[in-house]
């Protein structure tokens, strides 16, 4: 069984931002996090893998979901220690070998997190779009807005085991498939090494991805 990853890191989203601000991010964490959870077993269901129901994943609860050390105690940590936090929730196991349409069905199971994020994003913007930018309401909306896009940014992208890499696994031919499954066998430290080395590179760039995304759908 190869579980689906959750993950979030924006080194932006907690500068800055009030004590009220802050628990709005982390009521938005709990809600966005649950409903991405959820819908990877849910699709994975639909394309006949019963893994996630077996395991009791097929639930909004967000008690389900979450994992004690890598989704409270270390973004804890790292807020206490000035570092920018980043969040993992507790995987959602699913079979591949269950799941129809083959590496394609899988990549649909690994997608279906981030893009619902992305869809979240996109109805909080909607009453945004009709709210005065100083009010609370409108406050709500934007960082639930970030949350979720920071969600869909940082998951789309195609290192194991972050949900992008469930499609490129679909695309890529053989070799690629194999350093990408020796990636993953390293399990959460290739996420600790990708945190420290890979991300310090393209970070600004994500960034930047996140504020396009949340410009593009307040302004339109």
């Amino acid at each position: 069984m190869r579980p689906i990853g959750h993950f979030l890191y924006n080194r932006d989203m907690f500068l800055g931002l009030s004590g009220a601000d802050l628990l709005i991010v982390f009521v938005s964490l709990l809600i966005s996090m649950t409903i991405h959870e959820a819908m990877h077993g849910f699709v994975a269901h639909w394309l006949g893998d019963k893994t996630a129901q077996e395991a009791g994943r097929l639930t909004l609860n967000p008690l389900r979901h979450i994992d004690t050390f890598t989704t409270i105690l270390l973004p804890l940590v790292l807020i206490v220690s000035g570092q920018p936090p980043f969040f993992i929730a507790k995987p959602v196991p699913f079979n591949p070998y269950r799941v129809r349409y083959g590496a394609y069905g899988v990549a649909l199971v690994g997608l279906a997190g981030p893009f619902t994020n992305l869809a979240l994003a996109v109805l909080a913007s909607i009453p945004a779009h009709f709210m005065d930018s100083g009010s609370g309401i409108f406050t709500m909306l934007a960082l639930f807005m970030q949350v979720n896009i920071a969600f869909f940014v940082f998951n789309m992208i195609p290192f194991p085991p972050l949900d992008g890499s469930r499609l490129l696994y679909a695309f890529a031919p053989d070799t690629v498939r194999e350093v990408m499954e020796r990636i993953e066998a390293i399990g959460f430290m290739a996420i600790i090494v990708f945190m420290l080395v890979v991300f310090q590179f393209i970070g600004p760039f994500i960034s930047r991805i996140d504020s396009g995304i949340f410009t593009f759908l307040l302004l339109h």
